[in-house]
């Protein structure tokens, strides 16, 4: 999705997690500033994918299936089995400890959006983010110019929009291999006697394809060495073991609801 900019400070299009984003100014802005808050992630806990940058992977790995989604073959990180429903989000807003968060995540509440008239990126900042308010105790803007925060949030979005032309560029040349395949994650019950029950489609999406990888030639597989991208796709293909981990999670959830029902 591309964002520009309208007259009136809003920003066309839709992004995930932002309800009001708008480009950073201090006609607009200049009084707010943000509060801590004791569960800053809360705000996940509605979406059950999230997107990854290539070179989050390896750490999403760790945590998450990273799988790719869409037309465009999004990178994004499988935090839960249906929509709405974020397994590492607990009842409370916590993010579980052991978790990586994504940098997707940790940019809010700003995001860079394209100003197509003028070919620049700008810096946005979501207006219904809770914990910006006016005369926050960290300032957005300090004698009329950005403060010390924002720049450090520039710096972030900057290096994030990097890394998401990287990403473009990694799946691009996975389509151009044509190592992409569709896979489904599925889940085999047990009936009440023990014996399996009929599978359950979880989860359509794409993955690249193992015996692709392997029927590349010499060359090809040397180059996917040297540029990094072959330790990239191999952590997208050991991340697919988590699928596993998130059904435990959603039967953990679901043996606490009725317990939460009756707190």
């Amino acid at each position: 999705m591309t964002d520009t900019t309208q007259a009136n400070g809003q920003l066309a299009g839709t992004v995930l997690f932002y309800n009001q984003p708008e480009p950073l100014s201090v006609d607009l802005h200049g009084a707010l500033g943000v509060n801590a808050v004791e569960k800053p992630y809360a705000f996940v806990a509605a979406s059950h994918i999230v997107p990854l940058t290539v070179t989050e992977f390896a750490p999403g790995a760790l945590s998450y299936p990273v799988v790719f989604l869409g037309d465009n073959k999004q990178p994004c990180a499988v935090m839960g089995l249906r929509q709405g429903e974020n397994l590492y989000i607990d009842m409370a807003g916590d993010f579980r400890p052991e978790a990586y968060i994504p940098a997707y995540v940790r940019r809010y509440p700003f995001v860079f959006a394209n100003d197509d008239t003028q070919n620049r990126m700008i810096l946005c900042v979501d207006r219904a983010a809770p914990f910006l308010v006016e005369g926050g105790e960290v300032p957005l803007f300090e004698n009329g110019q950005p403060s010390a925060y924002v720049n450090q949030a520039m710096e972030f979005c900057n290096n994030f929009e990097q890394e998401r032309a990287r990403t473009d560029s990694f799946v691009k040349l996975l389509t151009d291999l044509d190592l992409f395949e569709t896979r489904e994650a599925n889940f085999t019950p047990r009936n009440p006697d023990g014996t399996a029950g009929a599978p359950q489609k979880l989860a359509e999406y794409f993955a690249v394809s193992e015996e692709k990888l392997k029927a590349l030639p010499a060359d090809k597989l040397v180059e996917l060495r040297d540029n990094g991208a072959l330790g990239q796709i191999y952590a997208h293909l050991v991340s697919l073991l988590g699928w596993d981990r998130l059904i435990a999670l959603a039967f953990q959830r679901a043996a606490q609801m009725p317990t939460a029902a009756n707190a």
